[in-house]
């Protein structure tokens, strides 16, 4: 019997690279929509009919002059995936803004305060055979750094950031989430004493055409769960 396959892979990237300079200030921006399909039919090998798509952006906005150096960051990516069984599920969803205020001591080293916050932006769900349970939404949670500490800047690639007095408050919209994100019953915030470590980087390759941006942030609290390292790592090539 002859068996027919049909396959449609489609990829439509579109990427927005923005770059300027001024006075003391620069700015620099990476927005981009992917969407793919595949289908098959009469495929022996087996697979489902799949739609991704997700819309991104990164933007940064600094101040370097004399002694003082200002960095802000802001970054939204969101994503869905489409199949005949599942329906749409969000596969990606991020909002993160951090601003880094520093004096500097000598040529690398710097006296820094972040300020760093982490969200999402739609519902989150976990998926069962027959059902689904809500387990995040639009700002559940959220979470928000504040800091002092030494910012380390070898070249203008990469920032590593240390501080051991770094106050984190945990947050909930919805008490009925508290629990599942370490917040007492009832509540919506939760705040911890602790250090942090994050660690910066942003090149650019290929005639300024292929750009890199990874955040690494670890914190530990110092209370009964000290040792125990929370750890976010967001890397975007575009």
């Amino acid at each position: 019997m002859k068996k027919a396959f049909f396959l449609l892979a489609a990829l439509l990237p579109l990427t927005l690279v923005a770059q300027e300079e001024e006075e003391g200030w620069s700015h620099n921006g990476l927005a981009g929509f992917n969407l793919s399909q595949t289908a098959f039919t009469n495929w022996s090998a087996g697979g489902e009919n799949t739609v991704a798509d997700n819309i991104y952006f990164n933007g940064s906005l600094n101040y370097k002059k004399d002694k003082l150096s200002w960095t802000n960051d802001l970054s939204a990516n969101y994503g869905q995936n489409f199949t005949q069984n599942t329906g749409w599920r969000k596969s990606i969803d991020n909002l993160n803004f951090a601003s880094k205020l520093g004096h500097q001591i000598n040529e690398t080293v710097y006296y820094a305060a972040l300020l760093d916050f982490k969200s999402q932006l739609a519902d989150g769900y976990k998926y069962t055979d027959d059902d689904k349970t809500l387990v995040s939404k639009f700002l559940t949670p959220s979470y928000l750094n504040v800091s002092v500490g030494i910012d380390y800047k070898p070249n203008s690639h990469i920032a590593v950031y240390y501080s051991p007095v770094a106050g984190k408050l945990t947050m909930v919209t919805d008490t009925l989430l508290s629990e599942a994100y370490g917040i007492d019953a009832g509540k919506k915030v939760r705040p911890q004493l602790g250090s942090i470590f994050k660690v910066n980087v942003d090149y650019t390759f290929y005639e300024d055409k292929v750009t890199l941006k990874s955040v690494l942030d670890l914190f530990t609290a110092y209370d009964d769960t000290f040792g125990k390292v929370d750890v976010n790592w967001d890397v975007l090539i575009g």
